[in-house]
Parts: C-alpha cells; sequence; structure tokens
C-alpha cells in the first residue's frame, strides 16, 4: 500500500519489544484496517548488542534517541523510556515541536506535564496518544474521550495497579500477610525491588489524575491527589473485612463534588455483592458512571508486553487512519481550572482497628471520642484473647467527615490501653 505510517520507536524494554512483535505479526490486518501499512523505521535504546527476540532486519538503530525528533523518514514517536523527567521529557517535547505525532505509555510524564505537552501537541497540529498509560490494554481512554462523549461523567474509579491487587487478592485467598505476600509478588515479577511506586499508591494517582482530566474535562492536576498505600493493611484486617462481608481494594476515585473535584487513592472495603470487588490477582477495571449511560464497567490485563503494545498500537491504528481528537477530550486551552475538594471534607463510612489491652474501661474512653466528634457507631467486633494479652477490636460508624475521623483517631490514639496506633481503613458504596 502506498505511504506507509513511518514509526519510530524509543526504548525496546518489555513494552517496546512487544509493540514491535505485535506490528510485524498482525501486519496484514493493521493494514487492512489503516488503510495503510504501519512500518517501525527506526529504534533507540541502551545497549545494541542485547539479544532481546526481536527481528530488526530493515530497521535502522540510532543511538541518541533524540535524534529520532529531528531524523527523517519518522512520522510519529512511540515513547516507551518512562519517567517524568529527562529524556522521555525531552523526547515528547522535542518531537512534538517538530510537528511529530507522539504515542506513550508514559503515566508520569503526562500526570505531571499533560497540560503542557498537549498545549504542544495541539498547536503543532499533531496527535498526543497516551492509551497505553492507563489501565494497560483496557482501552479506558478511548471509551470516556469518544465511547462516552454524549455523557456528564460524575463519577470514575477504579482498580488501577496490578501489583496492588494481586498483594490483598493473594493476602485474602492464602490468608498471608503483606511481608510475605510482596516477597512473592517481586519472586514472580508483579512487583519491582523498590516497590514503592506501586504500594504506595503514586502509580494508581498518576494514572488517576489522567483519567479526572479526560472524565471532567479539567486540567490534569496530580498534586491535587489525596494518595495513601496499602503498606498498612494487615492479615487480620482482610479477615475482618471478609467477616464484615466486604473485600479490600486498592482505588482510585475521582468525583464530581458541588462544583469540585475530589481525587483520591486508598485502600477501601468494598462491598463483596460489587463487581469490582471480584477483580482477580494482576487485573484492573475502570468503572465510569454517566448521566445518561448509568454505570459502565471495563476489566482487563493492567500490564505486561502483549496487553500494553495492543493499546500503543490501537493509538497508531487511529494516527494511520487520520483520526485526531484533543489530547484531554477537550481542547487544552479550554480544560477548566480544576477545584480540588479537600480530603478533609470526604464524607463516608469508615472501618476502625484498635489493638486494645484488655481492662475495664477501655470501650468507654473510645466511644467518648467518637462522642465528642459526634461520630456514630453502626457495630462492633472483637476477637478474644486470653486474659491480660492483647484484644482486637474492630468498629464499623455511620457516615462522618474526614476531619471528624482524623480528630478522634488522634484521641484515641494517646489513650494508655491503646497498644498499637488505630488503623482506619474508608468504606466505599459503589
Amino acid at each position: 500500500m502506498n505511504n506507509p505510517l513511518k514509526i519510530a520507536v524509543a526504548g525496546l524494554g518489555t513494552v517496546g519489544g512487544a509493540t514491535l512483535q505485535l506490528i510485524q505479526a498482525q501486519a496484514d490486518i493493521l493494514s487492512q484496517r489503516c488503510g495503510r501499512d504501519l512500518v517501525v523505521t527506526h529504534v533507540s535504546a541502551r545497549d545494541r548488542n542485547r539479544d532481546r527476540g526481536l527481528d530488526l532486519a530493515g530497521i535502522a538503530w540510532v543511538d541518541d534517541p533524540m535524534a529520532l525528533a529531528t531524523t527523517d523518514n519518522i512520522d510519529v514517536v512511540v515513547e516507551l523510556i518512562g519517567g517524568s523527567e529527562g529524556i522521555a521529557r525531552d523526547l515528547v517535547e522535542a518531537s512534538l515541536k517538530a510537528g511529530r505525532h507522539v504515542v506513550t505509555a508514559n503515566k508520569a510524564l503526562m500526570a505531571h506535564h499533560g497540560n503542557a505537552l498537549g498545549q504542544l501537541a495541539e498547536g503543532a497540529g499533531v496527535s498526543l496518544a497516551y492509551e497505553a498509560a492507563v489501565a494497560g490494554g483496557i482501552p479506558i481512554i478511548k471509551a470516556l474521550r469518544e465511547g462516552l462523549a454524549g455523557n456528564r461523567i460524575e463519577r470514575v474509579y477504579g482498580i488501577l495497579n496490578g501489583t496492588c491487587n494481586y498483594i490483598l487478592s493473594t493476602m485474602r485467598d492464602q490468608g498471608l500477610g503483606f511481608d510475605a505476600v510482596l516477597a512473592d509478588a517481586q519472586a514472580l515479577g508483579y512487583a519491582e525491588a523498590d516497590p514503592g511506586f506501586d504500594i504506595d499508591g503514586v502509580d494508581t494517582a498518576h494514572k488517576l489524575a489522567i483519567l479526572t482530566a479526560v472524565a471532567f474535562g479539567c486540567e490534569v492536576d496530580f498534586d491535587a491527589v489525596y494518595t495513601e498505600g496499602i503498606r498498612h493493611i494487615t492479615a487480620d484486617d482482610i479477615s475482618f473485612a471478609d467477616e464484615l462481608g466486604y473485600r479490600i481494594k486498592l482505588l482510585g476515585i475521582a468525583t464530581r463534588i458541588n462544583g469540585a473535584i475530589e481525587q483520591r487513592v486508598h485502600p477501601c472495603l468494598v462491598a463483596d455483592v460489587t463487581p469490582i470487588a471480584h477483580v482477580p490477582g494482576a487485573f484492573n477495571a475502570v468503572v465510569a458512571d454517566g448521566d445518561f449511560v448509568d454505570s459502565t464497567v471495563y476489566e482487563g490485563k493492567g500490564a505486561g508486553g502483549g496487553p500494553t503494545a495492543s493499546a500503543v498500537v490501537a493509538d497508531l491504528v487511529d494516527i494511520a487512519r487520520g483520526s485526531r481528537v484533543p489530547t484531554f477530550a477537550v481542547g487544552v486551552n479550554d480544560l477548566a481550572k480544576s477545584s480540588p475538594a479537600p480530603m478533609e471534607d470526604h464524607v463516608g463510612a469508615y472501618y476502625i482497628c484498635l489493638t486494645v489491652r484488655d481492662e475495664p474501661g477501655v470501650m468507654a474512653d473510645v466511644t467518648a471520642a467518637f462522642k465528642d466528634q459526634s461520630i456514630s457507631l453502626e457495630s462492633m467486633l472483637q476477637r478474644g484473647r486470653s486474659p491480660g494479652e492483647p484484644v482486637l477490636v474492630v468498629l464499623i460508624t455511620h457516615e462522618t467527615r474526614e476531619a471528624s475521623m482524623v480528630a478522634a483517631l488522634q484521641q484515641i490514639g494517646k489513650l494508655s490501653t491503646m497498644l498499637s496506633a488505630p488503623r482506619m481503613i474508608r468504606m466505599e458504596a459503589l
């Protein structure tokens, strides 16, 4: 076919290699669907001599990825290097300024610099596509930006990190503690040697900031995302949640509230009857609530070479077809200024786990602290121990304001009968 789309790939790791393999393996299908060939003409990676098991015949190797922004015979640059700064950012900026389309899987880059990069792309009349940056192979960006374009989105939420979902699912299924399951996840390759971005919620927050911009037509505002990870979740919490009819999931949640937007990432107790409670292992799931469509649910593999490459190539297909939409569903200059809803104003129910010394008056002191903050209790569970040993007490509250709950727990934490800091997990009505 005439006029092939000429592609340069920067980064030949798991995703870069899978992207190259997909384009080569599906060449006939892609040509048929695009009306033109998709051809990788250039690649760049750190080590030219490393055996990656890829067929690089006829593909030019470029040692300096920055050269891809200005080298002839390139229509689109695929950035799969990663990181919000450094060479990844420089390459994307230079490529857009040079009038080249860019496809990226870089959620950190889009979360921190998406507004400025979108402005560069739209000013140059080219595409900045990032389907692969959120939820791997799930086409959630396209769903929000195009499939649900006729809806006002009121809430978008989901499981956006497969590592955390694997850890929490395995803790429940095998009755193991957090540290043991994390070590297992690292051995299996589900978690990095330094897993902080995953288990501390940062990866989920990057993705949520992007989803929020697309869903609500507002500027990307990563700094407005309240972020809390899963390090403090214990096997006891998992067990208590199960007993109460809930499961614990790390969720990213963005909601319109009285003209403001609440963005938060934290572990949640979700009712066992909800679909998202049953998303297994390393899978991701996203739910979007629209005013005409009601709730729509998207589930699939959120990471890995194949699923992420599928999303990268979907963006390449759009570019090959000449299909171009605004970076965040509306033009960057028309994005609303984000008006963050303070986390202290969040209203919801709470799961509280206390480790207390078994002696008279303990619960009277605890309930007095809740009474001081006008917090009403719904139920209580207690696991008995031998006389004199620590006792685990779980309290479920009715809906209350976050600031009130934090104040009550600060008061409770100072009690001499508390043997460890109180643990709080928010309960989410989905």
